[in-house]
This record gives C-alpha cells, sequence and structure tokens, in this order.
C-alpha cells in the first residue's frame, strides 16, 4: 500500500507559513486536476473508497479518541451525533466516493454552442472553479465528501475541519491522499490543513486570495457567520436553516403525520430538519391536535401559539423569537395559519430560504405553495430531510446554498464548476 505523505505540522513553521504552502501547492495542482482524464479521477476515488473500509479499525479509532475530547469539552448532542462514526457511516462515506466515481464528468461539457451570422462559432463549456477552501464543523464525512466532489469536479481542495473531529478528518483524509497518489495524481490536490489552530480558519479568508478561488463553509450559525464575514473571496453557503412543513385543509392526515414527525425527528441536528409546523385553520379540527400529539409522543417538545396550547397540556407557549429560531434539537414551533397564502407570508418573514415542505391532496395549492415561496428547495408531499445532494442523485454534497448567485440548493459536482466561451473563427474581424 502506498504510505501516507508527510505533511508539514503547525509546529514546523509559523501558522502564515504553513497556509501558504498549502496554498501554494493546491495551486500548483490545479492545472493536473483541471485536465486529468475522468477514469484518473475517478480510480482515485474508488482506491479512497476502498482504503476506508481497509484501515476502518485505524479510522474508528481515531474517531473515539475526538469523541472523548467531545465528551470532556460536553459538545452537544448534535454535534456528537455528527462526530460519531460507525461501521455503517463507515460503509455510507466508502459507498459516497464510490457513488462520486460513477457520476458523469461535468469537466468539458458543452452546455451550449451556436453560430452567429458573421460565421463565428461559439461554445459555453464547463470547467471548474479552480481552488476551493472547505471550512467544516463535526462532520468527519465531509472530508470525504468535499474531498471527493472537488477531486471530480477538477479543483484542488484546502479542508479545514473542526478541532472536535481532527483526528478522523486526518484518518479519512490519509484514504483520499492514497487515493489520488496509486491514480497517479498529485497527493496537494487534496490537503488538509493540520492544526486546530483558529488562526489558520482566518488566514485562509483573509490572507489566502492569490491561492483561493472560493470558500465553501459548512456548520454552525457562527461559523458561516465568521465565514462570510471575513472572507475576501467568494462564498457558497447558507447561513440557517429554519425549515417549515405547511399542512393544509386539504392534506391527509396519515400522511401528514408521517412526514411532519421525519420532517422533525429523523434526525434533528442536520439543516434540513424542520424547525416550525403551519397549520390551515380550516383544516385545524381534524389535523392539528393528532399531529401536535405525534410529535409530543415522540418526544419532542412542541412550543406553541394559542390555538395549538388548547391541544394539550404538554405544548409551551411560543414567542416571538420562536419562529426565528433554528433549534436544532427535539423542539419544534407551532402556528396555525389562514390558509396558504399566510403560510407564504409567514416563511417570506421567518425563513432562511433554505427548505420548506406542504402537505396537500390539491395540486393548486400545491403549485401556488411551490412558486411562491422563495427557497432553495421546495417539496410537495415529501420530508424536509430530502434536502440533501444524496438524495437528489448528486453522489453528495458540501452543503446547502442558500445564495441566489452561482450555486443553490445541494452543492455537488457540477455547481464546483463554472463555464467558459470558446469563440472559433475564419478570419473575422469587427467593424
Amino acid at each position: 500500500m502506498t504510505p501516507e505523505p508527510h505533511h508539514p505540522t503547525a509546529n514546523d513553521r509559523s501558522i502564515g507559513d504553513l497556509m501558504r504552502a498549502i496554498g501554494a501547492a493546491a495551486r500548483a495542482a490545479e492545472p493536473l486536476l483541471a485536465f486529468a482524464p475522468a477514469e484518473q479521477k475517478n480510480r482515485a476515488l474508488r482506491v479512497a473508497a476502498d482504503a476506508v473500509l481497509e484501515r476502518r479499525a485505524a479510522i474508528l479509532e481515531a474517531n473515539e479518541r475526538d469523541c472523548r475530547e467531545a465528551d470532556r469539552h460536553a459538545l452537544s448532542p448534535a454535534l456528537r451525533d455528527r462526530l460519531r462514526l460507525d461501521d455503517t457511516r463507515l460503509e455510507a462515506i466508502a459507498e459516497g466516493l464510490r457513488a462520486v466515481a460513477s457520476l458523469d464528468d461535468p469537466i468539458g461539457t458543452v452546455l451550449a454552442a451556436w453560430r452567429r451570422p458573421n460565421g463565428l462559432s461559439i461554445e459555453r463549456r464547463r470547467v471548474p472553479l479552480g481552488v476551493v477552501g472547505i471550512i467544516y464543523e463535526s462532520r468527519p464525512n465531509v472530508t470525504a465528501d468535499a474531498g471527493a466532489l472537488c477531486l471530480k469536479s477538477g479543483n484542488p481542495a484546502i479542508l479545514r475541519g473542526g478541532s472536535e473531529s481532527l483526528h478522523s478528518n486526518a484518518a479519512i483524509h490519509g484514504c483520499l491522499a492514497t487515493g489520488l497518489e496509486t491514480a497517479g495524481l498529485p497527493a496537494s490536490g487534496i490537503q488538509l490543513v493540520p492544526t486546530a489552530d483558529r488562526a489558520a480558519v482566518g488566514y485562509l479568508l483573509a490572507d489566502m486570495a492569490e491561492f483561493v478561488d472560493v470558500i465553501v463553509p459548512r456548520g454552525g450559525k457562527s461559523l458561516i457567520a465568521r465565514v462570510q464575514n471575513e472572507a475576501r473571496v467568494p462564498v457558497i453557503g447558507h447561513l440557517e436553516g429554519i425549515c417549515h412543513v405547511y399542512v393544509d385543509a386539504e392534506a391527509d392526515l396519515d400522511m401528514a403525520k408521517r412526514i411532519v414527525l421525519n420532517s422533525k425527528m429523523r434526525r434533528t441536528g442536520i439543516c434540513g430538519a424542520a424547525e416550525t409546523l403551519l397549520v390551515d385553520r380550516r383544516g385545524a379540527p381534524a389535523l392539528l391536535g393528532p399531529l401536535v400529539t405525534t410529535l409530543l409522543d415522540a418526544g419532542c417538545e412542541v412550543r406553541g401559539d394559542a390555538e395549538s396550547l388548547g391541544v394539550d397540556p404538554r405544548v409551551k407557549f411560543a414567542n416571538e423569537a420562536d419562529w426565528h429560531t433554528e433549534y436544532l434539537d427535539a423542539i419544534i414551533a407551532v402556528r396555525v395559519v389562514d390558509g396558504v397564502d399566510e403560510a407564504i407570508a409567514h416563511v417570506a418573514r421567518y425563513g432562511s430560504q433554505h427548505t420548506d415542505s406542504i402537505v396537500t391532496g390539491n395540486p393548486q395549492t400545491a403549485e401556488r405553495f411551490l412558486s411562491r415561496v422563495d427557497s432553495a428547495i421546495v417539496l410537495h408531499n415529501a420530508s424536509t430531510q430530502f434536502a440533501d445532494g444524496g438524495e437528489f442523485g448528486m453522489g453528495a454534497e458540501i452543503g446547502i446554498s442558500t445564495d441566489k448567485f452561482h450555486a443553490r440548493g445541494p452543492v455537488g459536482v457540477e455547481q464546483l464548476t463554472s463555464y467558459k466561451y470558446l469563440v472559433r473563427g475564419t478570419g473575422q474581424i469587427r467593424r
């Protein structure tokens, strides 16, 4: 097996020197990845997937070390859940690497082509973005997902994971490096910042513009706010996931209960978890009680408006702040609204343009909600927890973007590309 490459450490040099060395290596790798054949990139990903399973024991041991540290530092339940690896999650990481390898290579795809009356032939072709910096918290799987997506799209990656997952990230990154080297690609195509020093994040955001073309943050509100405030290069990401489920009067009750429960409770700590339930007043006599009881019985705290308080004594009063809150926990706010238009207005006022869902049997009502809710992902009769690149058939994702420029929704392989125009002439000059 190819040995894992040596990386400089923070002890070897100052943070600035370390980060500049990483940036320079990434920039040097850029043309090699941009023009690498699809099969060479795919081989690197398949070898990395095999390495994840072959090194299962070492990766789990590294993760256990991180988890012990997390317990000592009283990490929140949501962050501990994201941090924890087991056999099932390692299998999913390996499968995710293989899934990205199986995707069509986007680089070089001709998006459009046309000929002008003067004889010029114009072509719009997909190209990599450049060097991508990814800053993330807790989730070791992001190391694999982000590295794989950047490699597939021909972009060198600089990964800066959270201090709480330092050992897990390093173990997984070693698998990616092995894949790159085995396939004859530079290991510097995917680099992991080898220090937990927060100064490295500041340097990556503010002092690496000559080396980094775009930053993608994935983590909590404070991290993403910092990235958006300090970055000197473009940022792709979202600040919050205040997601809603609106249950219309014409919803099927059993379907609504399944969707609401899954949207909130499948995994409460992900950005696609529902944080607010809206119920149509016309259907409230039949819908509100069963929906609230289903959530309460599943262990979810319910904070409701005046009408919701009367459903069950376990419901707590919801104040104005609750409509603005991304709980990332087993807590949901519930409000009764006057139909789909008031639901749309509530989402517009309090939502974060991330993911929102309507449950209804009326296709006209559904279409009104789908077209008028201005979120990156809008669903009809489906759980908000489908807000995921893997579920969209994209293999994996770096995160969900609520931006309106460049990428919106799951950020996968295609969203990590740009395009350029190729113009071919036969001697034309402009008059």
